[in-house]
């Protein structure tokens, strides 16, 4: 799996003129699924996402957590990240996963976050949303899994 996690003040998704998740202090996470994924790649996203010390500490070093701040997260499914975008003037999605699977990968990773962290909140897979963030630093990283 792919995400781009973003440190925010922030963020808010909205499909169909309607807010379905929002956050404050925390991280919104762009999340896509490839053809080899599996369950566990999810399991290691998601804590990779927890536990990613990107929030700055009494010293102003990026030494805490989400979990640490107790901040929001923002899980949001784009499988636009999935793209080769090696050659050429027009993206590949020849290695993100079919859209069943995408969606069931999603909505497993949905399931774990809700049992495992309180404040999360989620975007619509397959939905035409609007997203809004205010991106804190700015700070940006991307992360991959391979549980395999």
């Amino acid at each position: 799996m792919i995400t781009i996690i973003q440190r925010v003040t922030s963020a808010k998704v909205t499909v169909n003129n309607q807010d379905i998740g929002q956050i404050d202090t925390g991280i919104m996470a762009l999340v896509a699924v490839e053809k080899e994924d599996i369950g566990k790649d999810a399991e290691r996203l998601l804590e990779r996402i927890l536990n990613y010390r990107i929030f700055a500490d009494a010293d102003d070093r990026m030494n805490l957590s989400l979990r640490d701040i107790n901040g929001g997260l923002l899980l949001i499914p784009q499988f636009t990240l999935a793209a080769d975008t090696q050659k050429g003037n027009r993206p590949s999605f020849i290695s993100a996963a079919p859209p069943e699977q995408g969606q069931q990968l999603f909505s497993y990773l949905r399931e774990l976050a809700i049992k495992t962290y309180p404040l999360v909140q989620f975007g619509q897979f397959g939905a035409d949303m609007q997203v809004a963030l205010v991106n804190n630093g700015p700070v940006t990283f991307t992360l991959r899994t391979h549980g395999r």
